[in-house]
């Protein structure tokens, strides 16, 4: 039983029960430590269940009751068939306790249990931790201001709750095979802020800190996603896929500012030019010369237009100045008809300029039809030389026509053994050609294959490589907590002593199933034995009885010697019914004893004075409630 207790003690440890290193056996578990054991089991087997349960006993007795009852009824919940009640808890025994606590540890999940087997560093009972605290808060429901008391005031306190307000942080980079540049590392160690100081407000940190690693992780997963899928397609390095990609992105920026920096016809003409500012920025992505020094593209209209304007506004629409002083109406009555005038050019240049525009508009239209008409017109023409020349041609023939049919029948067939001639020679060429064609295409269909095949087996490898690299990380952890829990050992126990301790349990449990195996041997020996004995006896009895029956008739001796042979018989049977009823009350003695032996140890004249002490205690109560109702 000591092993069993060990063993229960380490997995309520684990659970998170607040067990002391002196209490190393189920006899020495209080009624609270009993509680709070199994809130703690009931919690990790159904956190739904066991989120209402206390984990100690509260001082009034009618309340101790109602939580015996309650934890009763939430382990009949999940499956104990055994006998439980309230006493189980308030006055329990050794027996009851460990048959509840192993019933409890084996209902434990897989998962828990592993990880009981697992090593705790520091930095998983941190998150333990943590992870505890959260769902502790979480399980406690939210209260309006007004309605939350002075107990509430730790978990929903106002002062705790921040807006999710994320800045940009500046982090230092570290990329691996790549050597940082010394001025950059250099102001990464002596200029560079930390990140609590590179924010303004203090609540922040946390949410900047987690929008950047968000978005880090996702850029990486996309990359991932991206390689995997379209970057081992294109057969090239990561580093080509990234420059090959950049230049299609710088490409097809380059082509919609382009578009949308071209000016259309209304405001090269007409109105402002609303485009200069994507022009100049145009200009800027090229890292060119300024946008005044590059000769923009336009018509010969357009140029015109714009040396007219230029030259016009130095030749002097604008008034003399005065040569004398005027007054100040004088002055603004000469502005106000420089302006009107100035309107009505504008107006009128305006209008002029749509007028062109419309007109250039329709000379476009009517240019392409034009364009269009003469295209078909030289299309027909040449068709019709053609006619032309062939009809020519055979009216010059028509004089001499017997000669020249003849010689165009010489021809003709001429013209047809050299087709068949070459059809022959082609028949020759074609046969080899096609069969190295036939043989290339199978040469690539081949090598498509391969490259196929390769580029399956490279995805394969990249898969396994990033398992292989969350495995590695995994047991990194993993030794990171043995090494920890290594150190946490004490130093003067070592392996061998446990491993000789195991070795001794297994060989007394050996030894007892032998013990175990000779009696039940010798038991059954015995009893053949007996079973022989007796169906010896009751033979020879059975022949004994029959001859001394037969002479017992003839001779009166014989006759009292059948008697007493009977009386024998009689007095032996009931010797052998005396000793087995012997044996059938030794073993009920011992079964007595051995309940007796169970009783002294349920402690039941110890609980008997505890259950008076607390109906007294109740009465108290009860009395107590009674004299404030008389009051009231």
């Amino acid at each position: 039983m000591e092993e069993v207790d060990k063993i229960l003690i380490h997995a309520l440890k684990q659970v998170g029960t607040d067990l002391s290193e002196e209490t190393d056996s189920v006899k020495k578990f209080s009624s609270e430590l009993l509680v709070e054991a199994v809130v703690r089991c009931i919690r990790v087997i159904d956190p739904g269940l066991g989120s209402a349960l206390p984990t100690s006993l509260p001082p009034g007795m009618s309340a101790r009751f109602r939580v015996g009852m309650s934890l009763a009824q939430a382990c009949q919940d999940i499956g104990y068939k055994g006998e439980i009640g309230y006493q189980t808890f308030l006055y329990s025994n050794e027996p009851e306790i460990r048959s509840l606590l192993m019933f409890l540890v084996e209902k434990l999940p897989r998962e828990s249990a592993e990880v009981s087997d697992q090593p705790t560093g520091k930095s998983v009972v941190l998150q333990k931790a943590i992870a505890a605290a959260i769902k502790a808060q979480l399980a406690v429901p939210w209260l309006p201001l007004n309605c939350r008391l002075p107990l509430h005031g730790e978990t929903q306190s106002p002062g705790a709750i921040h807006s999710f307000h994320a800045q940009p942080l500046s982090l230092p980079r570290c990329s691996k095979g790549k050597k940082q540049l010394k001025e950059v590392e250099d102001y990464q160690r002596d200029i560079l802020p930390p990140v609590t100081a590179q924010l303004c407000h203090h609540a922040s940190v946390v949410a900047s800190i987690l929008e950047q690693h968000t978005a880090e992780l996702s850029a990486a997963q996309e990359w991932d996603n991206e390689w995997n899928s379209q970057g081992l397609l294109s057969r090239l390095t990561p580093q080509e896929y990234r420059s090959r990609k950049l230049s299609r992105l710088r490409k097809r920026i380059e082509e919609q500012l382009r578009s949308a920096a071209l000016p259309s016809a209304e405001s090269a003409f007409g109105g402002p030019r609303s485009t200069s500012d994507l022009s100049e920025l145009l200009q800027a992505f090229r890292g060119s010369a300024p946008s005044d020094q590059v000769l923009t593209k336009g018509s010969h209209f357009i140029h015109t237009q714009k040396f007219t304007f230029t030259q016009q506004a130095p030749a002097g629409s604008s008034p003399p100045l005065p040569s004398g002083p005027q007054s100040e109406s004088d002055i603004q009555l000469r502005q106000q008809e420089e302006q009107l005038s100035l309107q009505q050019q504008f107006q009128q240049l305006c209008s002029d300029v749509d007028q062109l525009a419309a007109d250039m508009k329709h000379m476009r239209v009517t240019n392409t039809q034009v364009l269009d008409e003469l295209k078909q017109r030289e299309l027909g023409n040449s068709e019709k030389e053609v006619k032309m020349q062939v009809k020519k041609k055979t009216i010059d023939l028509l004089p001499d026509s017997e000669n020249n049919q003849l010689k165009l029948q010489a021809l003709v067939e001429a013209s047809a053994k050299r087709v068949v001639n070459l059809a022959a020679q082609w028949e020759k060429h074609r046969a080899p050609l096609i069969d190295e064609h036939r043989r290339l295409k199978e040469i690539c269909s081949n090598q498509d294959l391969e490259s196929s095949r390769k580029l399956s087996e490279i995805k394969s490898l990249h898969d396994k490589i990033r398992v292989s690299t969350e495995e590695a990380k995994k047991k990194e952890e993993i030794y990171k907590q043995l090494v920890t829990e290594l150190e946490n050992l004490p130093q003067d126990v070592s392996r061998s002593a446990y491993t000789q301790r195991i070795l001794e349990i297994v060989s007394n449990i050996k030894k007892q199933k032998e013990e175990i195996t000779k009696i039940l041997s010798d038991t059954k020996e015995l009893q053949k034995e007996i079973n022989s004995l007796t169906g010896k006896l009751d033979r020879t009895f059975a022949v004994t009885d029959e001859l001394v029956f037969k002479d017992a008739k003839k001779d009166e001796s014989v006759r009292k010697s059948y008697k007493y042979l009977a009386a024998l018989h009689e007095n032996c049977s009931q010797l052998i019914q005396t000793i087995e009823d012997t044996g059938t009350i030794l073993r009920e003695i011992r079964d007595l004893e051995e309940q007796i032996e169970t009783e002294n140890g349920s402690k039941t004249v110890a609980n008997l004075e505890r259950i008076l002490d607390d109906y007294k205690a109740i009465r108290q109560e009860n009395s107590a409630l009674a004299a404030k109702v008389r009051e009231g």
